[in-house]
This record gives C-alpha cells, structure tokens and sequence, in this order.
C-alpha cells in the first residue's frame, strides 16, 4: 500500500473533493485522481463515489481514511524519536488564525518565539465560519479558532488545546445613555440597532441568544466581521454590537459592557492534525500558546471594564 496515496485518499475525505484536496496538497486534481486509483486497484474495492460533478468517499473510502490517521501519527512519531535527541527541537510552524485571535496573540507569540533556538513560526490569517476551521488544519500546523460557549467541540479529527475563554461585552459609543452601566441584560438591549458578524460565525449566536432572551428578534442593521470596522461604527453612534474583552477591553472608541442573563463568551483553542501534534517543535508552539493564553487571563492581566 502506498502511504502517500492513503495521506491523499484522507486528504479527499476532509476536504470534501478532488479539487479542494488537490489545493492543500499542492498537487493537481488529475495527481490527486491517479493516486486515489491507483489505491483502489491495490485494495480491491471502491473507495470513491460520484456525487453531481464531484465524489465523495464510500463506506471502504472512509474506513480506509480513518486508518490512514494512525500511519501519519506513527510516522510522525518516528521522526519525533529522533528529535528528541537534538538539544532543542528545530523546524518551521504554520500558524493561522482569524483576525482577531491574531490581534490578541500572534504578536506575543512571535516574542516568545523569538527567543527558541531553530524554532520559526510563519502566520497567517484564517477567517472562516466555524464549521470550516478544522479542514485548515490539513494545510496549516497549528489552527487558532474561536466558538461560542453552548457550540459543540471540534470532534475527533483534530487535537484541540483550550487557550482561554473570553467574555463578549456590549460595545457602545461613550456618550450613549446605557454606557454608565455596570452592567446590561438583555432586554436593555431590545430597541438597539445592531452591528453583527455574519451568520455562521461564533459571536452570532450569542447574538441570537441576547435577542430569544429578550424575546425580540435583534435589529442588524450592518454585517460587519472586522471587528475593528465595527468599533469605528459603533463609537461613531451607528448600532451597538459584541467585541471580545481581552482584545478590546482598552479602545478608546468605544466602552465595553458585561452582559448579564446569558451566557455571552467564546472559546479560543489551538487546532492541530493528530499527526502533526506529534511534531515536538509544533508541541512547543503549543506549548508557548498556552503559556501566553495563561498570561493573558491572570489576575494581573486584562479585567472586565469598572462601571462607569
């Protein structure tokens, strides 16, 4: 059996199709096509289905794929033995992570990583809908995302590493009448024009939980998922809207106020293929993720805003 054709077949099942499966492996579709068939004539059975233009894998494809995640674990693995016999792990991570999540903890990141001999990390950014976050790890080492506190977990495909939770104020302008506030529930919120990130992602449920407990439906008046933009609107007097404490907690645009009466926060975990957990210079990314997530929620570090 070929173990980069099975690495391919697996590729084709996370990703959903030849196409998208040929795009993080960097081959072409026809690559990715020869080597799923040449895996089929080695096992004797089909492992790929037709579906509309695209295919998607059969009972056989899928059993075959879920295997496949323990021959990358055990290969990595192999190669881990041998670095542990180096002084310091050395190698290069690829990290992503959504734009906000970036804001709060790449530029610390690459402080701490700096100072790791032979270690380089290389970041991107990955905004995408919450469902989407785990097919980047097929093409990213180490995957920075975000849900909301009643979303479910990220599931058995990935290695998960929880960062920290950060709550979810409601950002006014500083003159508006609810600013003074020490703290806001729901139906103080009832007759406010809202700036809301699409639907889709993590903060828009809790949206959509602010507005079933006040029992109204939120007024959206602009989809906005920079949450920078949002910011701007909203201390320019355009809406209200939801920006993360920790990361927003010091901008003068706007105030930052504690919801009360719902659960209002999200999760920010690092995200890794099994494999490529294995990997000592990606565990100690990991590692130093942690450390400054740890740094970051401390008592001495950011709190929620005093009444004002």
């Amino acid at each position: 059996m070929d173990v980069r054709a099975l690495l391919t077949l697996r590729a084709v099942g996370t990703q959903g199709g030849v196409t998208a499966a040929a795009r993080v492996l960097h081959l072409t579709p026809s690559a990715v096509s020869q080597q799923v068939a040449q895996l089929e004539r080695s096992m004797g059975v089909a492992l790929t289905e037709r579906v509309g233009r695209g295919v998607r894998l059969t009972v056989a494809g899928r059993a075959l794929a879920d295997a496949a995640v323990d021959v990358a674990v055990a290969l990595e693995r192999a190669e881990a033995a041998v670095d542990r016999l180096r002084a310091h792990p050395v190698g290069t991570v690829r990290v992503s992570a959504f734009a906000s999540g970036a804001q709060l903890l790449l530029p610390g990141l690459l402080a701490r990583v700096a100072a790791l001999p032979g270690v380089v990390v290389e970041c991107s950014e990955g905004d995408v809908e919450q469902d989407a976050f785990v097919a980047l790890t097929d093409e990213i080492d180490v995957v920075l995302a975000h849900r909301g506190d009643d979303a479910p977990g990220w599931g058995p495909g990935v290695v998960a590493r929880h960062l920290l939770r950060e709550p979810l104020d409601v950002a006014l302008a500083p003159t508006h009448p609810l600013a003074g506030r020490a703290a806001l529930e729901p139906h103080d919120l009832a007759d406010e024009d809202w700036v809301a990130v699409r639907a889709g992602f993590p903060v828009a449920r809790v949206l959509d939980a602010v507005g079933a407990r006040a029992g109204v439906t939120p007024r959206v008046r602009h989809r906005i998922n920079d949450f920078h933009v949002a910011a701007a609107l909203v201390g320019a007097g355009h809406g209200v809207c939801l920006l993360p404490r920790y990361t927003f907690g010091t901008d003068p645009r706007v105030r930052l106020v504690p919801l009360a009466g719902v659960r209002a926060a999200r999760h920010i975990e690092a995200l890794a293929r099994p494999d490529r957990a294995e990997r000592l210079v990606v565990q100690r990314v990991l590692a130093e993720l942690e450390a400054l997530a740890a740094s970051l929620t401390a008592p001495a570090g950011p709190t929620a805003p005093a009444a004002r």
